[in-house]
């Protein structure tokens, strides 16, 4: 099944909700920031996305400006970080089975489903 990474108070995430509502099919919203997900669960997404840890954190967050900017980290640690920080995690993302996607643009998303 399909799920949305999503946060209500985005509009890009509301967008591409509507547009999986459009689509037909079935999918499951995850709100992310409410149930966090596990290490290993957003180590398993970042690794369907085929990016880098630090490439799925939104750096242009006040949470990451005051306290990681210019950090040296571990991959680990930038995971361990967004999830201690939740709101810090690139949004929306859409998974289909083995293929996953940050639905920025909204295109992207149709790429997968």
């Amino acid at each position: 099944m399909i799920q949305i990474y999503h946060n209500s108070r985005c509009g890009k995430s509301r967008e591409c909700l509507a547009f999986l509502e459009d689509s037909g099919k079935e999918y499951e919203v995850v709100k992310y920031l409410e149930n966090v997900p596990t290490f290993e669960e957003l180590k398993s997404i970042i690794e369907k996305l085929g990016i880098k840890p630090i490439e799925l954190v939104r750096q242009k967050e006040k949470v990451w400006i005051e306290n990681f900017k210019n950090q040296t980290m571990s991959d680990d640690l930038i995971i361990q970080t967004m999830l201690n920080n939740p709101i810090l995690i690139e949004r929306p993302i859409v998974i289909n089975g083995k293929k996953a996607v940050i639905a920025r643009p909204l295109e992207n998303a149709a790429t997968i489903i």
